[in-house]
């Protein structure tokens, strides 16, 4: 998934139904794209180019995971 795609503008946590945030994958590939929820610290995965978006897709992330998953979003906020 593109940072710039327009997907992303409209895709929301079906949890709390607020933005995700794209997390850049870096070479590592234990280090998949995902899109993140820092609210609720929730990664969802990205498989095939597909967000996985069902409640139950969703990983709750350590505070640890978190600090580095915003380190990794499209954003860096």
């Amino acid at each position: 998934m593109n940072p710039d795609d327009p997907l992303l503008k409209i895709l929301a946590c079906p949890l709390d139904k607020g933005p995700l945030h794209l997390v850049v994958q870096r070479e590592d590939p234990q280090s998949p794209e995902a899109l993140y929820n820092p609210r609720l610290h929730r990664r969802y995965p990205i498989v095939d180019g597909i967000p996985q978006l069902l409640p139950s897709s969703g990983e709750q992330v350590t505070e640890d995971e978190h600090e580095e998953l915003i380190k990794r979003t499209n954003t860096g906020n």
